[in-house]
């Protein structure tokens, strides 16, 4: 018997770098779902525009995913406007792409810090009050880069892969404890958002639209699923790779030009992207412009 849908409407949730993108479009997806969604991001007017583009039940708070402070003051405000959180959405990446030997340090501390600690800060202060509760639900943005590991995107990959791994054993320390809280990570093939720009296609796949996350992400929340799989027949295909000899699974990856979709990025179309990322971070500096986009050239 299939399950039957668990009902969002009423619930609380917070997003993070949800003023753009993947984020935007779960908002919106929510909003109409019924349930009253917290924008955070680190440009408040972006996240305040995106709120007053989305009604009433929406509001902007400013989030820095690797500030502790910042992020506990996000959850605060969510709940003190909203009420108790439901749902938790770590949706705050970025990716810069390039060669793994050129890439610079703080390049690397930049993606490390916003796609894993952001992710682990986030999960302990939402669990600090789903847990007593005994109801919740956590969703975590991978990649199928987290899966397969993308040349060009080498520490990205490894970001990504990271998420996976900490939301199955998160998943895992929860059963023990015998806590009602579920935890999902969402894999997405290449998205059309500012983050996706400029990036190879893979032969046979379209890319999808945020709209299509969203959706994933939904559905979801309502049947509890943990491994969300965006198209879902790259579950499919991943099962099927997994079967296969790896000279036989690579060959058939360099075959499908899937080796080429970070490692063969357009740095033009990508350079703004590429200089916003590398700001994302005010607690970092970022690297010299001329290294970045020559190193995301992958080249």
């Amino acid at each position: 018997m299939s399950k039957q849908p668990r009902i969002l409407a009423g619930q609380t949730a917070a997003i993070t770098g949800a003023a753009r993108g993947i984020g935007r479009a779960t908002a919106a997806a929510f909003i109409r779902q019924g349930m009253r969604v917290a924008i955070g991001d680190l440009d408040l007017d972006a996240a305040t525009h995106t709120a007053s583009a989305l009604g009433d039940s929406a509001v902007a708070l400013e989030l820095d995913v690797t500030d502790r402070a910042s992020f506990a003051a996000f959850l605060e405000g969510a709940e003190a406007q909203l009420g108790p959180l439901d749902i938790l959405v770590n949706n705050a990446g970025i990716m810069q792409v390039g060669r793994f030997v050129d890439e610079d340090d703080l390049t690397a501390i930049r993606m490390v810090d916003i796609n894993v600690h952001g992710v682990i800060i986030g999960m302990k202060l939402a669990l600090e009050r789903m847990v007593p509760r005994d109801r919740g639900h956590i969703i975590n943005i991978s990649s199928q880069a987290g899966k397969f590991g993308a040349p060009g995107g080498a520490t990205y990959s490894a970001t990504k892969h990271a998420v996976v791994g900490l939301t199955e054993a998160v998943r895992g320390e929860l059963r023990l404890m015998d806590a009602h809280v579920d935890v999902s990570y969402v894999m997405p093939t290449v998205v059309n958002t500012e983050l996706g720009s400029g990036l190879g296609a893979v032969r046979g796949m379209s890319n999808l639209e945020p709209t299509d996350v969203a959706d994933a992400i939904v559905e979801a929340l309502q049947l509890g699923t943990v491994d969300v799989w965006v198209p879902k027949s790259a579950k499919r295909t991943n099962a099927v790779g997994t079967l296969l000899p790896r000279s036989l699974a690579e060959g058939m990856a360099r075959l499908m030009k899937a080796d080429r979709v970070l490692a063969g990025a357009d740095a033009n179309v990508r350079r703004d992207y590429e200089l916003r990322a590398a700001q994302s971070e005010p607690g970092l500096e970022p690297a010299p412009e001329r290294q970045r986009i020559t190193r995301s050239a992958g080249d």
